[in-house]
Formats: structure tokens, sequence, C-alpha cells
């Protein structure tokens, strides 16, 4: 109701890699363009100290409207419910049939659950190559704005240590 566009998935058809996030935030809500917020610009980073080049992957969400709540002058990330998840699936479906990737990654557990099932958990199956009918290799990793979000810089860089981890792991995969 609140999103100002539909921010369809940007990259190349191509790919052997299309990372699936959640849902579009502020920035992209207001650019119309996928993972160019904090999390992207995250993600980008983590991709390049990973050796995969982000013009060679395509990049979209499960939900394709960011849903969000005011407070203040802000607008506030909403987690998508289910009906929203399969309103856009067919959508999501479509930039998989037209990509053909050899890997799917799933950021954080909402993309996870959309594509894999609602009894996968990221925190114990993170960085691992499941078999799935979606694509040759199907692997899902915590999404970008968890590490930005993490309690401390410990933890964060911790978190962020992981994430590349299980971004190299990938780059070998795709090699």
């Amino acid at each position: 109701k609140r999103g100002t566009q539909t921010v369809f998935g940007e990259g190349s058809r191509r790919s052997k890699v299309l990372f699936v996030g959640e849902q579009p935030g502020n920035e992209e809500d207001l650019t119309g363009k996928p993972f160019v917020g904090p999390a992207g610009r995250f993600l980008d980073d983590a991709l390049v100290e990973a050796g995969i080049d982000r013009t060679k992957t395509y990049v979209t969400n499960v939900v394709k409207h960011f849903k969000w709540e005011p407070r203040g002058k802000r607008r506030i990330h909403k987690k998508p419910n289910a009906q929203e998840i399969a309103a856009c699936r067919p959508w999501l479906e479509a930039e998989i049939a037209l990509v053909k990737p050899k890997v799917i990654v799933a950021l954080g557990a909402t993309a996870a659950q959309a594509l894999l099932g609602p009894q996968f958990r990221v925190t114990k199956q993170r960085g691992q190559f499941i078999e799935s009918t979606l694509a040759p290799y199907v692997m899902a990793t915590v999404h970008p704005s968890s590490i930005l979000r993490a309690p401390d810089d410990e933890s964060r860089r911790l978190e962020q240590r992981r994430f590349i981890e299980d971004l190299k792991k990938l780059a070998r995969l795709i090699d």
C-alpha cells in the first residue's frame, strides 16, 4: 500500500548467480533499483572481497515493493507476510526462468524460506549448497542488513567474515 514503485531485479540475463533478498528498502523504493542502499553497498564490498563481479550477477527480492511503517520522519522496514510473498512469487519465478542461474543465493531467512520452504533455517544451514528444482545449486546466507544491525563492532566484524566466507565458497563454485 505504501510502496512508491515496483522494484524488479537487475543484472545480466546470462548471470551464473542470482541473489534474492527479502524486499526493497527505502533507497531502493525511491530509486526503483534493487540493492542500492546501505545493505546493497555492503553486499558490493563483500562481493569485491570474495572475488565476484556484481555486474555479472542478477539481484532481486522475493517481494517487489517496500513495506514500511512511519516512525517519526523515517520509513521503517516492516517484514512482508505470506500473502505478500505469494503475490510476488510469479515475478520471482519469471526472473529465475529468464536468467537460468547456476546458483541462487538466498539472502536472509525470508528469502530462504520463500525458496526452500518454511522449515529452512539459515542459522543451521547457511553456506550449504541445497538441492532444488530452482537451479543446479541453491545456497542461503544472512542478509547484509542483518550484519549492519549487529549489536556491536566485534559481532559485526565476525558476521562480516562469515558472510565473505560464504561468498568465497560461492566464488569457488562458479569459477
